[in-house]
């Protein structure tokens, strides 16, 4: 267990095992070998160290002294998780925060070295890393996991069971993924690939997996040519049956661990395509050094990212399983509020007990974030028992949830009024609202980027002087990762162009500290919308079925265009939810769906 007393303890073993190692400090890269964002409880290195149990963020020790590195979703968390722990709070993307090397450059001192586990490091970390030390006189050096002498009770790594995701849900067969990645490979001038990132691998093999709270994956590797392609599974994962369909598409199976020693030994001729942002670099320190390399993005990555019209029209049916649960909740929130005993904590099971009750759901697609008042300022609350605080009938509730089914994943937000709203209250709502629609009717040309698209959402709430610390949009998978790469729609630079099939979330905010959180968050994809003389234009459709609360709209700050399309919204929300609804629901749906003016 995670307590600030313990952790200035195991601060201390680590230092001791850094003195044994040769290095004045330990970095800490908050992942696993895969990249991954969320892991298998093995590989939670960060949060072991740190107390620290936000999805996003970096350590590092030195002998005198420590500090984590997040964002602004996890301020307020990390800044009440570290406390007494002697851990500095490091905000990221804040000005006159120095950067993880910078802080290293002006701690130690020229020759020093920096302790790191390769396998937990990207080789684009690693070649950033290394080249911001030396500019400080510092060397990176790969100790491997120091914490496994002190971690008496770390978790083994999962050995949970493999699944196929049928063909009816996953719509192409993986031989003919593989083929699709290979002539992607062929082209980029390489004969062979690698695929870490474990939602890349899932979606490859048509595979599914548990090792991963919330997110269907399974721990693995593989290797891709047209002479071999390797899955580096434990075999104990896989049963007999879908061992043999693997091998009849001529798919080898080899241990996890075999996967460096593989390396080690590959053809001179060969020539691998990595990703350095997804490959780590033990892998590369493992690979002949005569071996020529080619960096481009995953293919899979790319490929699964521009979801099929098959996936979108199962994406569409899920949607209604989805809006059906929303509804179910808000209508129970609407009968239960202010009658019986309710805590932020049963709105979370709540929220899960009504999506289990649709067909195909295979659980949540990560830990509802629900907030009453000042709590939803909090972006990435993580609500306990114990934690949860009463509601009533006073303030505003924001939660955000998601589920996963056979087929696809969904991730939604809502805010709504527990009693009657303020001036300031609705106003803000209101500006969020504008921001969330302005995205939703965003045209734009084929080409643009996410931050191109970024300032759709923001621009009312700029206009008032006011903001939001987070992303407007991630990638979203298909029965895969909630996250998922390589697309974004936020202020910073990403090459990835936003192009038709890519499911992004739309999910402006306002966060007022100590008082309340606001956000609406639906799923969109990007379609074609036009070609014109001056180029070919793209939109989007919005896939997320579920009423926007009226309550908190002041539709004296809206325009026409933006009152029709919530309009249009809401009359599409009733068509497609009113048949999976009982009457009373359905009853309370029109309500909430009504014609604004």
């Amino acid at each position: 267990m995670n307590t600030p007393e313990i952790i200035p303890q195991r601060i201390a073993q680590l230092r001791l095992q850094m003195k044994k190692a040769g290095v004045q400090a330990c970095y800490f890269s908050g992942t696993d070998p895969h990249q991954s964002e969320y892991m298998p409880t093995h590989w939670q290195a960060r949060s072991y160290i740190s107390g620290f149990t936000g999805s996003a963020g970096l350590v590092v020790v030195t002998h005198e002294k420590a500090a984590l590195w997040t964002d602004s979703r996890y301020f307020l968390q990390a800044g009440q998780q570290l406390q007494n722990t002697g851990i500095e709070l490091m905000k990221q993307r804040v000005t006159g925060t120095p950067e993880p090397a910078e802080w290293l450059n002006n701690s130690l001192k020229e020759g020093d070295t920096v302790g790191t586990d390769f396998a937990c490091l990207s080789v684009l970390q690693y070649n950033q890393l290394s080249k911001a030390l030396a500019a400080g006189g510092l060397t990176l050096k790969d100790t491997s996991d120091l914490l496994s002498a002190d971690w008496e009770e770390r978790p083994p790594l999962p050995n949970n069971p493999i699944f196929e995701h049928d063909l009816q849900y996953a719509g192409t067969k993986r031989t003919d993924k593989i083929s699709a990645i290979l002539n992607f490979v062929k082209t980029n001038g390489a004969n062979a690939t690698l695929i870490t990132a474990l939602d890349d691998l899932a979606w490859t093999f048509n595979l599914r997996g548990t090792d991963v709270d919330f997110n269907p994956v399974f721990v693995g590797f593989a290797f891709l040519s047209e002479k071999e392609k390797v899955l580096f599974v434990d075999s104990k994962k896989m049963d007999s049956e879908l061992a043999a369909k693997l091998q009849e598409d001529q798919i080898q199976l080899k241990a996890y661990t075999e996967f460096y020693s593989f390396l080690s030994q590959l053809s001179p001729e060969t020539i691998i395509m990595i990703d350095s942002a997804r490959t780590n670099q033990a892998s590369i320190a493992a690979i002949p050094p005569t071996i020529q390399l080619v960096e481009q993005t995953s293919a899979p990555t790319l490929l699964k990212a521009q979801k099929s019209t098959f996936e979108i029209i199962h994406l569409r049916e899920t949607m209604k399983k989805d809006g059906a649960a929303m509804v179910k909740l808000l209508h129970w929130l609407n009968q239960n509020v202010g009658q019986t005993n309710l805590t932020e904590y049963d709105v979370v099971e709540k929220l899960e007990y009504f999506r289990a009750q649709q067909d195909g759901f295979q659980g949540n697609s990560f830990y509802p974030i629900v907030g009453l008042n000042a709590n939803g300022a909090i972006v990435h609350r993580s609500v306990s028992k114990e934690t949860a605080a009463e509601i009533n009938q006073d303030g505003m509730l924001l939660f955000d949830s998601g589920g996963q089914y056979l087929g696809g994943t969904t991730d939604i937000t809502r805010t709504i009024a527990l009693s009657s709203p303020s001036a300031q209250q609705k106003r803000d709502f209101t500006l969020v609202l504008k921001g969330m629609i302005g995205l939703s009717m965003a045209q734009f040309p084929a080409g643009a980027l996410g931050s191109n698209l970024d300032a759709y959402a923001r621009m009312h709430l700029w206009k008032n002087g006011l903001n939001y610390g987070h992303g407007t949009g991630h990638g979203i998978g298909y029965f895969l990762n909630v996250h998922e790469g390589p697309m974004s729609i936020r202020q910073e630079y990403n090459e990835q162009t936003i192009k038709p099939g890519m499911v992004l979330s739309n999910e402006p905010g306002l966060y007022r500290e100590g008082e309340y959180g606001i956000r609406i968050e639906n799923v969109i994809v990007c379609t074609e919308k036009e070609e014109t003389p001056f180029g070919r234009f793209l939109a989007f459709e919005t896939l997320t079925l579920c009423p926007i609360d009226l309550k908190l709209i002041d539709t004296q700050l809206m325009t026409k265009e933006e009152i029709d399309w919530l309009n249009q919204y809401h009359q599409k929300v009733y068509k497609k939810l009113a048949p999976l609804l009982e009457a009373d629901e359905l009853e309370f749906l029109k309500q909430q769906t009504q014609e604004i003016h």
